[in-house]
């Protein structure tokens, strides 16, 4: 059985995903709106919800096409609002 976590709307407003590009989360996921993630409206990273707090590292964050953790290196180095960095 699973039971839907609630966080509080208002730390819901504030919560943005750490990635460049700082969309606002969303809980659960587009195919289970009541699972215990916080999913980028932009990317789709999901960070997961453990024990209540949610672990907003981009090293946690599981990819919606990989299915596994994300790898930083995929993630663009730059200033933040600016372009990437050229490697």
């Amino acid at each position: 059985m699973t039971v839907a976590l609630t966080l509080d709307p208002q730390l819901l407003e504030i919560l943005v995903c750490p990635s460049p590009d700082h969309a606002p989360l969303r809980q659960g996921t587009p195919d289970d709106p009541d699972a215990e993630v916080l999913t980028c409206t932009s990317c789709g990273r999901q960070y997961p919800i453990v024990g209540g707090v949610p672990v907003l590292l981009l090293d946690e964050a599981v990819l919606p096409s990989a299915g596994g953790p994300a790898d930083p290196s995929a993630v663009p180095s730059g200033p933040v609002g600016g372009p990437p960095v050229e490697k």
